[in-house]
């Protein structure tokens, strides 16, 4: 090992992988569960190497027991997994929108395997959270990720605790704008469904033998999906911005 680099170098090649591996393992984008894990961990490996130049002066000395050093790749990795875990968070705003749609369009019974997701969703929340993950790539916010990488170092250096109490906060911060979030891009379309379903309700006490359900139920599937295709441009705007806004404090 000597020939071709030092142990200094290798343990600091060491901890930025770490980092990377669990970063890159959950990012949208490029940590999607359809991406083989080979290929993720190939591309953690080709960005530990780039970065090595930039960041290997930082790394601190090698410890001088094992423990020492297992516990600096445990907090680099937990640092790598923190991250990505909170831009993970985001993407469940698509399917929280999702999930609200198809309840106020009775769709909510048609679920299907979301890639994105850890679980299966409704239709149409894999189908946001699929565009989701092309927006990221179309509008190349995969390079404000990588641009967030780097500043990692800077917020969090190999010297510094890991701060689990602001992660923390942080992290539920994101849940609940998440869902926020996720109900601001529904809107639309639950704002049709109180009006539709009020008008419905008139319509049954005025007229007690017409057969409401027959013609609510088809009405309400297309108007709701006609609402919901009209806006989702708007919706598409208004989430990318957001994440944009996520990425600010990592640097991105």
């Amino acid at each position: 090992m000597e020939h071709y680099a030092t142990a200094q170098q290798v343990f600091a090649g060491g901890l930025i992988f770490a980092r990377l591996g669990a970063l890159v393992m959950l990012i949208p984008g490029f940590g999607e569960n359809f991406v083989p894990v080979r290929v993720r961990l190939s591309l953690a490996l080709l960005l530990a190497l780039v970065l090595f130049p930039l960041v290997g002066a930082s790394v601190p000395p090698i410890p001088v027991d094992v423990s020492g050093i297992a516990l600096a790749v445990i907090k680099e990795t937990a640092i790598g997994l923190m991250i990505g875990t909170i831009l993970r968070m985001f993407m469940s705003s698509l399917a929280a929108a999702g999930e609200i749609v198809s309840i106020q369009t009775t769709l909510g019974f048609a679920q299907t395997a979301n890639p994105t997701q850890a679980a299966p969703s409704t239709t149409i929340g894999t189908f946001l959270g699929l565009m989701g993950v092309v927006l990221i790539m179309t509008t190349n916010l995969h390079h404000l990720f990588l641009s967030a990488i780097v500043h990692s170092y800077t917020i969090f250096p190999f010297t510094k605790a890991l701060a689990v109490g602001d992660a923390n906060a942080l992290a539920i911060q994101t849940v609940s704008r998440s869902f926020a979030l996720g109900l601001q891009l529904a809107a639309p379309v639950v704002a049709f469904s109180l009006i539709f379903n009020i008008a419905t309700g008139l319509v049954g006490r005025v007229m007690p033998q017409f057969q409401i359900f027959f013609v609510a139920s088809p009405l309400m599937v297309l108007l709701g999906l006609s609402i919901f295709a009209l806006s989702l441009g708007l919706i598409g705007i208004v989430w990318i911005e957001h994440y944009r806004d996520l990425l600010a404090p990592f640097g991105g």
